[in-house]
């Protein structure tokens, strides 16, 4: 769409020359699907909060710029809160005028609070529902007129598949909500932008991914030890975002689902360790340790 990384047109393999706006690229899943595109030599922008080393949460939308251009990509650090709408749209505006215009959107960026009804804080559920699906909307409404102009633009929310069993709220009725929220937003973009050219498709992963917060987490570090690194979601990410749009809409995907289909088949070189990873949440299965024993809640930003 642009020519600011190779005049080489791009193939339906690869996003060489494609533009994506990832919100929370700073870390875990949102910088590995950041990375990923910048090997193709993608634009990428960088759009999160952190602007200032934090010991206990590391990475900046600066330090992420950087490992992009180091990956062979062209990065665009962007300062945004998702609860701003001025904020939001004056990113994509810059984004736009910067490259051009904005191929695909990925809206990664998520507040979670792991409490039960009784326990969380009305500021907490005001955060997650601002951020997961208030956010995710405004970034995906306000990006439109890019995507509409663009060439095989595509919509992707890290949410689940909708699947309504009440095991899946029973211990974060919260937190849960604005999950499926982002996953009814996906399915009605779909129906909505299907004529229009936009693929809209959400992935979540197979088992628990290690992200730089999970080691604050009650049991986090047990939970670490069984998980997948968010590379997997990264490449899973990639099959999805060099699918022809118009035809690859209104999916619900599962990572490891859609890397077998693609022919991979050695699921260890994602492994932290030699064990067994855990399967996520929201997925018909035996829960992971987190959600089994919950002694209090907790907050964090992946």
């Amino acid at each position: 769409m642009n020519e600011t990384v190779s005049d080489e047109a791009s193939s339906p393999a690869t996003l060489n020359g494609k533009t994506l706006f990832i919100t929370g690229a700073t870390r875990g899943v949102g910088l590995a699907i950041a990375l990923r595109a910048a090997r193709d030599g993608a634009n990428v922008v960088v759009a999160g909060r952190s602007i200032e080393h934090n010991p206990k949460l590391p990475g900046t939308i600066f330090t992420a710029a950087a490992e992009v251009e180091q990956a062979g990509g062209v990065a665009l650090p962007l300062r945004v809160d998702l609860r701003d709408e001025q904020q939001v749209r004056a990113a994509l505006a810059e984004a736009a005028k910067r490259f051009g215009g904005v191929d695909i959107v990925v809206n990664n960026a998520a507040s979670m609070t792991l409490a039960d009804t009784r326990h969380i804080d009305m500021a907490r559920f005001d955060m997650m529902h601002q951020v997961n699906v208030r956010g995710a909307f405004m970034v995906s409404k306000f990006a439109l007129p890019f995507l509409e102009r663009a060439s095989n633009p595509h919509i992707l929310m890290i949410s689940p598949p909708l699947d309504l069993r009440e095991t899946f709220f029973a211990a974060h009725t919260a937190f849960s909500l604005s999950k499926f929220g982002m996953s009814m937003m996906a399915l009605g973009l779909a129906a909505e932008l299907r004529g229009k050219g936009v693929g809209v498709n959400a992935l979540w992963p197979r088992t628990f991914i290690s992200t730089p917060g999970i080691p604050h987490w009650p049991e986090g570090r047990d939970n670490l030890r069984l998980s997948r690194k968010p590379d997997i979601m990264a490449d899973a990410a990639h099959v999805i975002l060099t699918q022809e749009a118009q035809a690859y809409t209104g999916k619900f995907l599962i990572d490891e689902a859609v890397l077998t289909e693609q022919g991979e088949t050695e699921f260890e070189k994602y492994a932290i360790d030699d064990n067994e990873p855990v399967a996520s949440g929201f997925l018909h299965g035996p829960p992971r340790p987190s959600q089994a024993r919950m002694p209090r809640p907790v907050a964090a930003e992946v």
